[in-house]
């Protein structure tokens, strides 16, 4: 019997190990690349059906959303009608009415938006909106009825002898006399005696803490706070004893004088007080600067005011001015018949 023997060639056995590895390698990267289409596949497939469940549900989480709002406005609605709520603690809230004269000029609705948007965080809010004009503007209009606030809209023309010159002061003619005006006639011809509410006149050139808001549930009166960056000053302020929570005196600069040294912004009205003295007015036959003064002699005495944040130590309210932009170029496009806002609300 022949044996067979069999000889190895160690070269050529790892030529075949090594030809075997290069045809799995290929075999597993084929494998590979297969896993990652038949993956894609599965992935597309599936985004299509989320794609198609999203489109179904943007319109559903649209309307949600409108939802959302129309409730809210509904709550603030039935806030307002009834005109206050019971808090938390058993206590009756009064619906604060806020006053804000305003007219048309390039940052009447950036002015606007950013008081709404801080008044939408206020309970028990309404705002009274009053224009310089003889009828309501578009813009006005648009940015109140879109602003989630319970408002009410109005327009009140200062006469033209009282309207200030474009190059005039501030202070050479009273402002927003008219309008504050209307407001008043507003609130007592469309609210009873019986409702609980507090009045402010908040200017459209002002910030406002959501703190002040808290602070003037507490009034029984007329409540007073410090304003900041006012009157020449970082603060304008009532003096206030701490022993006997009374104003003693005002650290007004400017004309220190008066009945009321107090800015507009640093006061606010119990709405009972206004029923109480229905004659109470602002007027156009006064010193420049003297309207706060105006409406609050006609209302109490200088030891009736309430100091508020925290014995007037607090600082809730700004009197910020937006400073006018320079608007140069706009001027050069208006003459050549063109504007960079065209079409665009700004």
């Amino acid at each position: 019997m022949t044996e067979s023997v069999f000889l190895i060639d160690e070269s050529s056995t790892k030529d075949s190990m090594w030809g075997g590895f290069r045809c799995n390698r290929s075999l597993v990267i084929l494998l590979l690349i297969n896993v990652i289409v038949f993956l894609s596949i599965i992935y597309y497939q599936e985004h299509r059906k989320w794609q198609d469940v999203r489109s179904k549900l943007d319109p559903l989480i649209a309307d949600l959303r409108d939802m959302q709002g129309l409730t809210y406005g509904l709550l603030k609605k039935l806030e307002a009608h009834g005109l206050f709520v019971e808090d938390t603690h058993g206590r009756s809230q009064p619906v604060i009415y806020a006053i804000t004269p305003t007219f048309a000029r390039p940052v009447q609705k950036a002015e606007l938006t950013r008081l709404a948007q801080t008044f939408l965080h206020v309970p028990n809010f309404h705002w009274i909106v009053v224009e310089d004009a003889s009828k309501k503007s578009a813009l006005v209009t648009r940015l109140l009825e879109t602003s989630g606030l319970i408002y009410t809209h109005l327009a009140a023309t200062t006469p033209p002898n009282y309207k200030l010159g474009r190059n005039d002061p501030n202070w050479k003619k009273p402002r927003g006399v008219e309008q504050r005006n209307a407001a008043l006639r507003w609130l007592r011809e469309n609210l009873k005696q019986s409702d609980k509410g507090v009045v402010y006149f908040a200017d459209d050139d002002n910030t406002y803490s959501i703190k002040l808001f808290g602070e003037m549930e507490k009034i029984q009166k007329v409540g007073v706070w410090p304003v900041g960056l006012v009157g020449g000053l970082m603060v304008e302020k009532p003096i206030c004893d701490n022993v006997t929570n009374k104003v003693i005196g005002f650290n007004a600069a400017w004309k220190p004088d008066r009945p009321f040294p107090l800015d507009m912004a640093g006061f606010a009205i119990n709405l009972e007080l206004l029923f109480k003295h229905g004659d109470a007015w602002f007027s156009y036959d006064v010193q420049g600067g003297y309207q706060e003064s105006e409406i609050l002699r006609q209302l109490v005495t200088k030891d009736q005011l309430e100091p508020l944040a925290d014995c007037c130590t607090k600082v809730y309210v700004w009197h910020t001015r937006t400073e006018p932009p320079q608007l140069n170029v706009e001027q050069m496009l208006i003459k050549k018949g063109k504007r960079s806002n065209a079409g665009i609300e700004v």
